[in-house]
């Protein structure tokens, strides 16, 4: 299961988040993106060196933090339970499926961008 995916499932939880910049934010979860991106309410925020801030809720960007410090109480093994649909494998030789080589340029030759007649320096190209 991807992080994402468990983060996703942790909604009405509460939890503290510590950003890259060191700061601590902690408060219940709202919702969390496929980014990461997450959306807390009821939120205390302790920058670090500074008094905690108390705010109603707070937007936090997925790649400026670094980790979710998760209550005890969590019930992980029901959390962690894989539930969403499994992706299902494409036979070979399918529509959509791209074969060994060739692939979305559809044989019209790898290097060199143009396969086909003409090309540069190569003749006339009639």
């Amino acid at each position: 299961m991807k992080l994402v995916r468990f983060l996703m499932k942790l909604n009405s939880e509460t939890v503290q988040i510590e950003l890259k910049n060191g700061t601590i934010v902690s408060g219940t979860v709202t919702s969390v993106s496929p980014t990461m991106n997450t959306t807390l309410k009821t939120v205390k925020m302790t920058v670090k060196g500074r008094d905690p801030i108390s705010l109603d809720y707070i937007n936090l960007r997925g790649n400026s933090i670094r980790h979710f410090i998760l209550p005890d109480s969590l019930p992980l093994d029901t959390l962690l339970v894989d539930d969403g649909p499994k992706p299902k494998n494409k036979k070979r030789g399918e529509p959509g499926s791209r074969g060994g080589r060739g692939g979305a340029l559809g044989g019209r030759g790898g290097r060199g961008g143009r396969g086909g007649r003409g090309g540069r320096g190569r003749g006339r190209g009639f």
